[in-house]
């Protein structure tokens, strides 16, 4: 036997293993349906790294893990859905398409590549309809799974999704989703964080033409005190420091968990 050899079986283990300490190290982020479509919620005091963003008309893209890998996954699926808009249709481009092509993307890099990427994508695309409504989450490895209703990942997304299960009704109103998310997101006994320290978008399906808006300073602050009066809930995991806030926001150099 070759000196250092190791199976593939453990090479494989090695490297997801290697992922998912990576991805548990980033804060959780929260996607879930309301009744006029798709929220996202995530805390993240950084004001130039997003984790929550558009990429078409009606679609959004949620990550979990290190900054600068899940941002080459957003910019790639610009590119595909602004080609394939502008050569066929723009109603071409649909959610499924851009989950399958970060499935063959992420299932690649973890067969062939030394390190797999320390990453977990949502691709969410809102409907006409409720029955309309799409959430995808993939893995590292390339695995996909249809969500219904909601989904969670990073950090303790296992006590995240639990926690959703229990809240998670259909047909909320978007405070109702927003206090659902935010109770998700903390373990008993913590502090829910001030509009300034969280991300959050909507996928609206009321809006013409694209569905995408972020929710911040007012309108955000106005919709806070909404969730709290339906539910006060903590939303801050316990024992956790406060990040840092300073140029760079919780990354120094783009390659750390976010």
């Amino acid at each position: 036997m070759p000196f250092g050899y190791a199976s593939p079986e453990q090479i494989m283990r090695d490297k997801a293993d290697y992922a998912r300490k990576g991805i548990a190290r980033g804060r959780s982020v929260v996607v879930l349906q309301y009744v006029d479509g798709i929220l996202f919620v995530a805390p993240n005091p950084s004001k130039a790294l997003h984790k929550i963003s558009e990429i078409y008309d009606r679609i959004g893209f949620a990550a979990v893990g290190r900054y600068n890998e899940f941002e080459e996954l957003r910019l790639g699926g610009i590119r595909y859905a602004d080609i394939n808009g502008y050569t066929y249709d723009r109603s071409d481009v649909t959610g499924r398409g851009l989950a399958n092509l970060y499935a063959s993307n992420l299932g690649r890099i973890f067969t062939d590549s030394i390190k797999s990427l320390e990453v977990e994508v949502v691709v969410a695309e809102v409907g006409d309809e409720p029955d309309g409504d799409a959430i995808y989450r993939l893995t590292f490895d390339g695995s996909v799974f249809d969500e219904h209703g909601f989904a969670a990942m990073g950090g303790q997304a296992e006590a995240v999704s639990s926690r959703l299960k229990e809240r998670y009704r259909e047909s909320m109103s978007l405070s109702a989703a927003l206090e659902v998310a935010l109770a998700a997101l903390t373990e008993p006994g913590g502090e829910r964080p001030p509009a300034t320290q969280l991300e959050v978008a909507v996928l609206d399906r009321n809006r013409e033409h694209r569905k995408f808006q972020r929710l911040a300073g007012s309108r955000l602050e106005r919709l806070l005190p909404a969730s709290d009066a339906a539910a006060p809930a903590p939303a801050a995991e316990e024992g956790e420091k406060p990040p840092p806030t300073g140029p760079e926001g919780d990354v120094d150099d783009g390659s750390s968990p976010l």
